[in-house]
């Protein structure tokens, strides 16, 4: 009954992840304050953050769009030989990159404030998906999956992708799979554009 309460709720922070992580995202817009210097540091670092993010999706396919759980196979190519969550990893250092970008302008106490909050956000709903995503790859893959656990870390990349790798890299999936992320990124690009605008 426990177990079916804690995928209850993982599974409502899955469906509903991107919503959620849209919200810092807005207060990024409204209340942040960019700078020369932050712009310059902090979209080459956002930029970075999405190719990774593109990368992957090549690898995985359109199921990263999906409301619920699913994995056609297990992937450990490309950007999966080197973590397992790189998507996850992207993400973060586009929201990091972000939060540069949109706060060099503001006093020190509200620059931590929005930075910690876009990241703690961040953290905290894949802190709350990434065992439920686990939880179905090593039901769903067994022993296959276990291998890979013990060989590919979770979030921090390792230096040396693993030797046993599966999957296929098919661009051809990233326009369909990353419309609404390329959409946000552009609009995201296109208010600090208009924040500085005011930038000394």
């Amino acid at each position: 009954m426990a177990r079916d309460r804690s995928s209850s709720w993982r599974n409502a922070f899955f469906k509903n992840r991107g919503t959620l992580l849209a919200l810092p995202a807005v207060a990024l817009g409204v209340f942040g304050k960019p700078s020369s210097a932050s712009i310059a540091f902090g979209v080459p670092i956002a930029v970075l953050g999405e190719a990774i993010r593109c990368w992957a999706v090549g690898y995985s396919g359109v199921t990263t769009r999906a409301d619920h759980v699913t994995a056609p196979a297990l992937t450990t190519a490309g950007p999966y030989a080197y973590v397992r969550n790189p998507l996850y990893v992207g993400n973060f250092m586009t929201a990091l990159g972000f939060s540069i970008a949109y706060t060099g302008g503001l006093p020190p106490a509200r620059r931590a404030l929005l930075t910690a909050l876009g990241l703690g956000t961040m953290l905290g709903v894949y802190a709350a998906i990434v065992p439920l995503e686990e939880a179905y790859l090593r039901e769903t893959f067994g022993d296959a999956f276990e291998d890979y656990v013990a060989r590919v870390p979770r979030l921090v990349p390792q230096t040396s992708p693993t030797h046993l790798q599966a999957g296929t890299y098919d661009a051809s999936v990233i326009a369909s799979a990353e419309t609404r992320t390329f959409v946000t990124f552009g609009a995201m690009l296109a208010v600090l554009a208009f924040k500085a605008r005011s930038v000394d």
